[in-house]
């Protein structure tokens, strides 16, 4: 397998054979160059350097041509400096001009890891005839959530769903252009490209394709088994049959037996060999030895380590979606009215349930507690709880992460954190993400705090709650996003009325608003109809920033104080971020928090 060679000079000879070149940065022809989605670039000292700004684009190049590639199986670039970004993605497309990834393209996934100077790329898919049509039926599934996966590394296009021209349809004899893009950067990048090659066939091995990938749809449906268990494959402890489940049993109960948990742990699972710090009845933190650290309530240093999702409905699968229905993917599905396996149509996790039912799914079938069930029997959900809570100790784990199954919390044998959502009305023009997010100057805003405190007012209550969250993975965009939905919004929305007094307070004249954002507003009540904003935002995006950050304040400020008001000795641990967290939403967080002296923890994403 060609590998990149450590010595930079050796790299000259690394693409070899009959490969053909689709671009030398030494000899490159400028007329076949553009810029996509904002992106700059220079050609100079045999490198194409290219400069991309935060985008909800994809910011890259392009490079016009005319290939055959018919004979080739990979595509590798050689990068200079790319290891600051980690991912880029390469598009091959059969007509020039067109920025799709359906019929007639490829997409591929080019992961760097840390390289300063690396050589990465991706195989060409393997011609497999019932691939499209097996793809069709499985919309809109993520291929990481399926074993369809033999296929995805192949393809970035594989990972979401099946696009309109199928995954087969580029024409390898006719590819005219080739682009590099980064996919929506949160950050600025400069990186550069030496070279792009496509390897012959005859010089690379063919990557080995499983059998059932080769299936076509007839015979690949269906493809769950009665255990909700990929069918065409097999793997260890695969369930065959019921009678494995008995023998999972024995080899689980013998493995808690030989490793309980660590020594040296309190109930609570903190540090009983470390210094004793008062008790407070409570979780808290502290400052020890310079580093802050969350104290247990019997005043020991505690750490927390543990899993999202102790639940037994973990596997929740829709049999129905608004994209269509699912009937013919499973093997064996009980009756309804079946007296112990129906019963597992209803069971579910309440907490997640409404991400479901936002998605217009309304049927599934639980196969992990129905399996529970098979396993455990008739008490299944008090036992399986148990070992919950012996397995987590046995693992070195002392806590339950959030998203679990409050009957397990509310045991009292490990410590938890749970959180709560607050659905208020929205910022109407704002978009994207699992909710919309909520105006924390409208008064439903606080109110909804407020009832969701009441909701949890056990776990609030509960000593072994060390912690709370509210709401999951918002969509807070660009640092200016949340100013601009606000713009975007209608005139009786409530955080718009506070921006455009905001605005009034700094500019006073809307001639002078109007002077620094490029705008035209014919007073204060054109600046409230306005729904489309200034674009492009110009002299606005400061201004957008600010208020940004000021939403986000009022945000975190609100749910801190009615979390204090409803317990005062409770950790507050903010929201939960999806990926990084933008600067922005950190410091309006930390606000809230560090002054008050009893929560200096780092904000984090909660994972």
């Amino acid at each position: 397998m060609r590998r990149l060679a450590l010595a930079l000079p050796l790299i000259a000879c690394y693409f070899a054979g009959a490969d053909i070149v689709l671009f030398d940065a030494a000899t490159a022809d400028r007329a076949a160059l553009s810029a996509q989605d904002g992106a700059t670039y220079v050609l100079t000292n045999g490198l194409l350097t290219v400069t991309t700004k935060p985008s909800e684009k994809y910011p890259g190049f392009c490079l016009a041509g005319k290939w055959d590639l018919s004979g080739c199986n990979r595509i590798e670039v050689e990068f200079v400096n790319g290891g600051i970004w980690g991912l880029y993605t390469l598009r091959l497309l059969n007509k020039g001009g067109d920025p799709g990834i359906g019929k007639g393209s490829k997409v591929f996934k080019l992961p760097i890891k840390n390289e300063r100077h690396a050589v990465v790329g991706a195989d060409f898919p393997p011609d497999l005839p019932g691939l499209d049509a097996i793809a069709q039926r499985l919309q809109p599934l993520r291929t990481w959530a399926l074993p369809y996966a033999a296929w995805a590394p192949y393809s970035e296009n594989m990972s979401r769903k099946a696009p309109p021209g199928g995954f087969g349809q580029i024409d390898w004899r006719t590819v005219k252009q080739v682009a590099i893009y980064i996919n929506q950067p949160k950050l600025s990048h400069v990186w550069s490209v030496k070279r792009i090659v496509a390897l012959d066939g005859k010089g690379v091995a063919a990557r080995p394709i499983p059998s059932w990938a080769k299936m076509k749809e007839d015979e690949f449906f269906p493809f769950i088994d009665r255990y909700g268990q990929f069918k065409h494959r097999d793997w260890p402890d695969k369930v065959h049959s019921d009678a494995d489940f008995a023998r999972q049993r024995e080899k689980e109960e013998k493995d808690l037996a030989a490793h309980p948990g660590p020594k040296g742990w309190d109930k609570w699972g903190g540090w009983a060999d470390g210094p004793q710090l008062p008790k407070t009845g409570g979780f808290s933190t502290t400052k020890w030895k310079g580093k802050w650290w969350i104290v247990d309530p019997d005043g020991h240093l505690w750490w927390s380590h543990g899993p999202v999702r102790v639940t037994p409905s973990s596997a929740m699968t829709p049999l129905a979606t608004p994209a269509g229905d699912r009937a013919g993917w499973f093997a064996e599905l009980p009756a309804r009215n079946d007296p112990v396996f129906g019963a597992f149509y209803e069971t579910r996790d309440a907490l997640l349930w409404p991400y479901y039912g936002k998605r217009g799914i309304s049927s599934v079938y639980d196969f992990s507690a129905a399996n529970i069930r098979r396993k455990y029997g008739e008490k299944w959900f008090e036992t399986w709880s148990d070992l919950a809570h012996r397995r987590l100790r046995s693992w070195c784990c002392n806590t339950i992460a959030n998203s679990s199954d409050k009957r397990i919390c509310l045991m009292d044998r490990t410590p938890y954190t749970d959180r709560f959502e607050v659905h208020a009305r929205p910022i109407a023009g704002h978009k994207g993400g699992w909710w919309e997010f909520c105006d924390p100057f409208d008064p439903s805003f606080r109110a909804e705090a407020r009832r969701m405190t009441e909701v949890y007012r056990a776990e609030l209550a509960d000593p072994w709650c060390f912690g709370f969250f509210v709401d999951n993975e918002h969509h807070w965009g660009q640092p200016h996003s949340l100013g601009l939905s606000t713009l975007k919004s209608p005139a009786d929305q409530p955080c718009k009325a506070v921006f455009r007094d905001r605005m009034k307070a700094k500019y006073g004249d809307v001639a002078k608003l109007n002077a620094k954002w490029g705008t035209a507003y014919a007073d204060w009540d054109g600046f409230m109809s306005d729904t489309k904003g200034p674009d492009p935002l110009g002299g606005a995006r400061t201004d957008l920033e600010d208020f940004s950050s000021e939403i986000a304040e009022n945000y975190y400020r609100i749910i801190r104080e009615e979390l204090k008001r409803a317990n005062p000795g409770k950790l507050y641990l903010g929201c939960r971020w999806a990926g990084g967290a933008p600067a922005f939403t950190v410091k309006a967080d930390q606000l809230q928090r560090l002054p008050q002296g009893d929560e200096r923890l780092q904000a984090a994403g909660g994972r």
